[in-house]
Parts: structure tokens; sequence; C-alpha cells
């Protein structure tokens, strides 16, 4: 049974599948709807969601569209980096860690605005249903949650395009239609479906559009070097930048040089294995310089001990555990290691590769005189000895013990 809803805020894109929602949700529950457009650097233009509105009857005042990027790099991109996150040892959760930043948005807009309930286009198939959910219900628990795909009988492209044609909703054709499900944004660009479902085959070279393949990289390498104060980019080749344009530059860059793709089969949250294939150019570079300025300021068991918690973090991000308190307190104890993770890092990108040339800091924990392998006088290599046989002592009681029974 429809629980009744008087005002919904839907997460729209002005595309042809949230239109449609848009439409259902008016029809359905005969509600008003209230659109959010988020800007969280897809490459697409968001304005054009503004007029598609409009024409499906939605009040100027109930058209939301927000510049999200900063916040979006500066308060969720940035906090996971430190973290060196990354999900079943490939996936640098590109979409997870856009969407509790989106789900956060509706719950804020649901309040302007005295709206009742939320609405998402992710599918009951997908993980994305779980992170917006989660996202909603971490934030306001009362708002009631629509997700048309669980519910509707339009679970093909033919259901849908007709459903469009018979409610007047306009299917722009721009051209050569990609056979992928893509989701974009600053950190990452997404493919999956097509011929990706086949995991033995390799995709077309015409599917990457973010990247140059190696092969046509350019033949020379380029070197940068990247700032870093408090485990965060801040600077690039000496010119400090804000977190969007970092990683846009980034991207730019590591996109010119073959850098960032990945093509993963990855175990959903919901159960199933999926095969995707991601483009994170800038992503992959900032991770690899990140690893190399904690080489020099991280404590031996401080770095350890964020390696083994590490795969945790991954994981929570992924299933959509974004606002758990287990997440934020991890995230705790990941921002206290980074207070002294400051300096520089130079890189080299060639052809797909990012290599690691130098990197200096101020709070470097590198210290010369005793790892030199020159005469020193600050180390005593006899005291080796005793190192090595306090830690054998268990080894060589159970040897004693088992040689005498």
């Amino acid at each position: 049974m429809k629980k009744e809803v008087k005002k919904v805020v839907l997460a729209y894109s002005g595309g042809l599948d949230t239109s449609i929602i848009l439409k259902w949700l008016q029809d359905e529950y005969n509600c008003e709807v209230v659109t959010f457009t988020a800007d969280i650097g897809q490459g697409e233009e968001v304005e054009p969601a503004r007029a598609k509105a409009l024409q499906l009857g939605i009040k100027p005042e109930n058209i939301f569209i927000d510049d999200l990027k900063e916040e979006f790099v500066r308060d969720y991109v940035y906090p996971m980096f430190r973290a060196n996150a990354i999900y079943e040892g490939e996936y640098l959760l590109g979409t997870s860690i856009a969407r509790p930043l989106i789900a956060k948005r509706q719950v804020e807009i649901a309040k302007i605005t005295g709206a009742d309930g939320v609405s998402h286009g992710a599918t009951g198939k997908g993980n994305d249903q779980v992170r917006f959910e989660m996202g909603y219900l971490g934030q306001d628990a009362t708002l009631t949650i629509i997700a048309p795909w669980r519910e509707w009988d339009l679970n093909s492209r033919e259901s849908l395009l007709k459903y469009a044609e018979e409610h007047g909703i306009s299917i722009e054709k721009k051209g050569k239609k990609s056979p992928y499900s893509m989701d974009a944004n600053l950190l990452h660009i997404s493919y999956e479906g097509g011929i990706l479902e086949d995991p033995a085959a390799e995709p077309e070279e015409s599917m990457w559009l973010w990247t140059n393949s190696p092969e046509n990289a350019p033949d020379t390498a380029e070197y940068i070097t990247l700032g870093y104060q408090n485990g965060d980019p801040t600077t690039l080749n000496g010119d400090a930048l804000s977190p969007a344009t970092m990683l846009a530059e980034l991207n730019r860059l590591g996109g010119k040089h073959g850098i960032g793709r990945v093509d993963i089969v990855e175990n959903r949250f919901v159960g199933m294995k999926s095969r995707g294939c991601y483009e994170t150019p800038g992503g992959t570079i900032m991770l690899k310089a990140h690893r190399a300025i904690e080489s020099l300021c991280l404590d031996r068991e401080e770095a350890h001990l964020k390696d083994e918690l590490m795969p945790r973090y991954a994981k929570l991000v992924y299933n959509g555990f974004w606002f758990a308190p287990e997440r934020e307190m991890l995230q705790a104890a990941i921002d206290k290691t980074q207070e002294n993770v400051e300096g520089e890092v130079r890189l080299k990108l060639y052809k797909g590769n990012v290599t690691v040339v130098g990197r200096s800091s101020a709070t470097s924990l590198f210290n010369p005189e005793y790892c030199t392998f020159e005469e020193d006088e600050v180390y005593n290599q006899k005291d080796a000895a005793g190192f090595i046989k306090l830690n054998a002592l268990r080894f060589i009681i159970e040897g004693k013990a088992r040689h005498n029974r």
C-alpha cells in the first residue's frame, strides 16, 4: 500500500529515466515534485534540467540546481583519499563517494521546501539504492522514500520509451547512443552493461572517454610536483589550487598520459558480481602521491595500522555507510595521522604509469644518520643481536620443547 506523500524531492538529472520518474511520481502519488540537480563535475550542462523540469510542470521555486564540486572534493573525496581507500584492490570508489553528498543535499532541500518524501532513480539490482537510502535515513528517518524501480513495471527500455511517448516526455536524440550505462563526476567515469556483461570481452577503445590509450599517449614523460598539507594536496607545480580545481587539473594531466583505467569484476553489496570499467586519472595520481608523502611522515606502526583499517573503511564507503558512526570514528583516527603529513612529491607521468621520483618534507621521519650505508655515530650495530634474540625467544623455547618430546 502506497504511503501518502504531499511533496517529494527527486534527484533529477534531466535525462529520460528521471524525467519519466518525475511524471510517474506526479501520477502515481498525486504529489508535488521538487527537482534537485547536483553539479559534481559530471562534465555535462546541468541548466537544461531546469528547462526540462519546467516543461514537465515543475514550479520555478521547486527547481534546485546546485554547484557542489568544491564541497564534493573537499568534504568527501579528500577525506577518503587520506585513508588511501581502494575497494577490492582496484576500485577508487568514484560513484560510491558521490551518493552521500547528493542524499544529504536532498534532505536539506526537503527541509527548505517542506517536503515529506525523497526519491531516486537507482535500480533494485545495484548499490546506489542502498547508498542513497542510507544517506536519507541517516539524515532524517521521517521522510518517505520512493524508489520507482522497485515499484513500477517499466522494467525494459521499450516500456520506458512507450511511457515517455504516451505522456508527452520528449526523447532527445543526440547522435549515436552509447551502449553502456555510464556515471560521471569529478573523480571518475564508470561504464557498465553492453559487451561488458561478458567478463571475457575486451572493451572497445572508443568506450574510454577521459583518457588516451597508453599507446597513443605522449612519447615524452611529464613531471609534476604535488604539495601536501594535513594529508591533502594543496599545490600543483607550486600553484595553490582549490580542491575541485586540483582534481580537474590532475584529471586533465592523467587523461593526457593514459593514466587511471581499470577493468574489474566487483562484488556488489546486494550480493551479485558485476563487471565495470572506470577511468580515474586524477585519483590515481593522488593515491600514488599521498602514499609517497605518508612514507616519509608516518610512524611505522601508524602507517601499518592505517593499512589494516583501510579495507574496512573502503567497504563502508562502497556499501553506503558514509554517515555511519564507525566510518566517522575511522575518519577521526585517520585525520589524526595526517596532522604532520606535509611536503612535496615529484611524479613522472608516462604511458599509463605514475612513478614517484622524489619526495621531501619538513616533518619527515627519514633520518639519513641512522639508515646510511656509510659510517655513522648514532647506531650501534651490535645492539641488533639482542633485538633479534628477544624476538626469537619464543621460537627457541618452542624448539627446545619439541626436541625434548
